[in-house]
């Protein structure tokens, strides 16, 4: 019986909004972290464009900063097993000037 009750308790209901499902599209990730936390940020990067703004910040624990980064790695493994390798661009040099606050805590 709590085996049934373990089992119930483990789904989770989640929910999305209309517009957070449209998703933001990032085409540069700024990562930096404290002893406490992780900060990413993301960016959509236009050519020609002197200002790009952080469209989306996500602030997380280290131990949820190491299971996404697993869970990035196995979802990118099954991908490449269904898919083909994902093939990197030449390393591009991207002058940052973040105006913003990096993720001391």
């Amino acid at each position: 019986m709590s085996d049934q009750n373990d089992k119930k308790q483990q789904k989770l209901n989640i929910q999305i909004d209309d517009d957070v499902a449209q998703g933001i599209y990032s085409n540069l990730a700024i990562i930096n972290h404290s002893q406490t936390e992780f900060v990413l940020d993301f960016v959509n990067i236009m050519p020609g464009s002197p200002k790009n703004k952080v469209r989306s910040r996500i602030i997380l624990t280290p131990q949820h900063a190491k299971r996404l980064m697993r869970a990035l790695s196995d979802n990118i493994n099954r991908f490449e097993k269904s898919q083909g390798s994902i093939k990197e661009q030449d390393k591009t040099n991207i002058p940052l000037n973040f105006g913003g606050p990096t993720g001391e805590a």
